[in-house]
Formats: structure tokens, C-alpha cells, sequence
């Protein structure tokens, strides 16, 4: 029986991101934490699981030994908490009178969807929460999960907040691309980065969840997910080794794509805006690997004989016009994206422009 991944809130486990927990633990333990942290990386290795063992943990005076470091009591070893610890339970739960967490806010009164981004109502009233006495005579916590997802009205409210930083308060911001960010942002937080997961962390994690999976698909998903346990799972969940044996199937037939084949592919993968979705993910990153491996790099086979093809491919093409089609087919599936492009045609488009190129 498989077992459900855990929402952050509800986490226990930091798997694979000690170096980080250390990190804040020895700013904690030196008594001048900064008052604004960047969690950094890609999705899916821990940032908001992170962020929430911070918040517990500083809510809770350092588990329940003082806070900072700053009465003598023994360093603690790490940011875990039991799951039947008072503090845990609240921010769980969403009670916890000096936590808050931003997050997108919901499109429809039925909360089925969320908006596509942070906005100003979403943190109006962040500043205000920051600058209140701490309920319980602690610290106020604030998780913004994600950052990068916030619009220019809400980016400048939370600015606000770190220009004229409270006492006794702490800023949690997670950041997928933290380039998106405004540098006024950054520069106002301390940066903590976490690296994408060892391949055989993400094996373990999938075989928790998955059980059931052969150790091929195990290999290919940590493949496929790039040290993200949260984008091994959902390409699992989304069908997404079928979509890419499949994808790189067709790709084996070149220079000449069999034309039913790719029609009936293409026709699969268009019926859903999710599926076209994670197959431009899967077809920009295989064109982008391609390139690498020409150049002598190195990866993970996912299918049987795909280092040969991708070499045997750019070859043909000559790496400077791969490295053109993979920015085209990468814009092909922005746009695609953006203003709701016919699913089949972009899927069509994407193989016949590398039919083109292959010639």
C-alpha cells in the first residue's frame, strides 16, 4: 500500500537538507538571526518542510530551551519536533495566534483553485500581524510559500515589512527561481540554499511512498525528477515515465517520424492541458540533456540506448542549431501555456521541428 506524501505543515522528517538545518541552528545558537530568510532550490527538496520546522521550533523558544542560545542552556541538535507537541499541533492546524502563513489565495468561493499568484490582499495585512506583541511572549513567524509567486503590488508590501524589520518577529520566504524576486528582496534576506536530493535519497523516498515500483522505474524517476522527491512523485502520479518511453520511442525513429504513430501519440497527450504541460517539461529537458551529452556530460538513462540517440541526434544537427531548437520548442510551450494553444498541434509541432532540424 502506497503511502500518501505529507503537506509540509504536517511533516516530521527532513530528509537530505541537514546542512541547512545546521545552518540556522548556528545562527539561532549565535544570537543575532536575521530577521528575513530566503530558502532557495528547486521544488520539491524540502524548502517548506524547512521553513515549517523553523517556525516551529522558534515558536517553541528553541524547544522549549530559551531561544538563541542566550541563557546557557545545552545548543540543540536539530529542529525536529514531535508531532504531539503543543506548537506543533497549532501550526498545523492553523491556530497558532503568532504564525501566518501567505500562500496563493482562492479563485472561486468554493475553494477549488487557487489564483496564479500572491497578491496584495493575499499580505495586506502582514505588516500589521509582524508588529504585534508576540501572543504567548515569544516570536511572530511568517512563511511566504511561494515568493516567487507574488505579483509586484504584494512584492512591495512584503518590502515594506523588511525595510522596518520588528523586533522578536521572523520572515520565512520560499523561493523556487529566486531570480524573480525583487533585489531589494534579496538583498534584505539571508540566503539559505538547498541542494537538489541524492539520487539514492530520492530512491528511498519513492520506495516509501511506492512500494510497489520496480527498481527500473525507481532509477528513472529519480532520473526524471532531478534531486526533487516532490516532482519523482508527481510524474509518477501523472503517468510521466508512459509520457517520456513513449516520447523518446518516436524520437528513436528519426530522421523520419512514423506519421500514424505520432498522430495517435499527440492526440493522447491533447486531451488534457496537464498532460501537454508535463510532456513540453519532459521534451525541453530531454532536447536541453541532448545538448550536454554532445558536449561530453554526462546523466542517467531513463530509456534503453537514449545517451546513443541524443548523441547520434545533435550530430546531425550540429550543436548550435540544436541549441536554437530547443529555445523554440522551450517558447513553443510558453506560449502554449500562456494563451491555451491547441494541445495536439503543439505536441505535432514539437516533433516536427525536430524532424526538420534532424535532416
Amino acid at each position: 500500500m502506497s503511502e500518501a506524501p505529507l503537506d509540509p505543515r504536517d511533516n516530521t522528517e527532513l530528509i537530505g537538507q541537514a546542512a541547512a538545518e545546521k545552518a540556522f541552528l548556528q545562527a539561532w545558537e549565535s544570537g543575532r538571526l536575521a530577521h528575513a530568510w530566503l530558502l532557495t532550490g528547486p521544488k520539491g527538496i524540502g524548502k517548506a518542510t524547512l521553513a515549517f520546522r523553523i517556525a516551529r521550533f522558534v515558536l517553541s523558544g528553541g524547544n522549549d530551551q530559551g531561544g538563541g542560545g542566550l541563557f546557557g542552556d545545552a545548543a540543540p541538535a536539530t529542529l525536529q519536533m514531535a508531532p504531539d507537541h503543543p506548537v506543533f499541533r497549532r501550526i498545523a492546524s492553523g491556530g497558532h495566534a503568532d504564525f501566518k502563513l501567505i500562500e496563493r489565495g482562492w479563485a472561486d468561493d468554493k475553494q477549488s483553485k487557487r489564483k496564479t499568484e500572491i497578491t496584495v490582499d493575499d499580505v495586506r495585512d502582514v505588516g500589521s500581524f509582524m508588529s504585534l506583541t508576540p501572543a504567548e511572549g515569544g516570536w511572530r513567524v511568517v512563511i511566504v510559500d511561494a515568493a516567487d509567486e507574488m505579483n509586484r503590488n504584494s512584492a512591495n508590501a512584503i518590502l515594506k515589512v523588511l525595510e522596518e524589520p520588528p523586533k522578536r518577529a521572523l520572515m520565512l520566504l520560499i523561493g523556487h527561481s529566486p531570480g524573480r524576486l525583487l533585489p531589494t528582496i534579496r538583498s534584505r534576506c539571508r540566503r539559505l540554499t538547498l541542494p537538489p536530493l541524492e539520487s539514492d535519497v530520492v530512491i528511498e523516498l519513492l520506495r516509501r511512498h511506492h512500494p510497489d515500483l520496480s527498481p527500473a522505474e525507481l532509477q528513472g524517476l529519480a532520473a526524471l525528477g532531478e534531486g526533487s522527491i516532490g516532482r519523482a512523485l508527481a510524474l509518477h502520479e501523472q503517468g510521466g515515465m508512459d509520457l517520456y518511453g513513449g516520447m523518446v520511442g518516436l524520437l528513436g525513429s528519426l530522421p523520419k517520424l512514423p506519421v500514424a504513430a505520432l498522430h495517435d501519440f499527440a492526440e493522447r497527450i491533447g486531451r488534457q492541458a496537464d498532460s501537454v504541460s508535463l510532456f513540453g517539461e519532459l521534451f525541453s529537458g530531454w532536447l536541453a540533456q541532448s545538448a550536454c551529452r554532445a558536449a561530453g556530460g554526462r546523466g542517467t538513462e531513463v530509456v534503453s540506448g537514449e545517451a546513443d540517440l541524443q548523441r547520434r541526434l545533435v550530430a546531425r544537427a550540429g550543436l548550435e542549431r540544436w541549441t536554437a531548437l530547443w529555445e523554440r520548442i522551450s517558447s513553443l510551450f510558453e506560449r502554449a501555456d500562456a494563451v491555451n494553444l491547441d494541445g495536439k498541434q503543439v505536441v505535432l509541432s514539437a516533433f516536427l521541428a525536430v524532424e526538420k532540424t534532424c535532416r
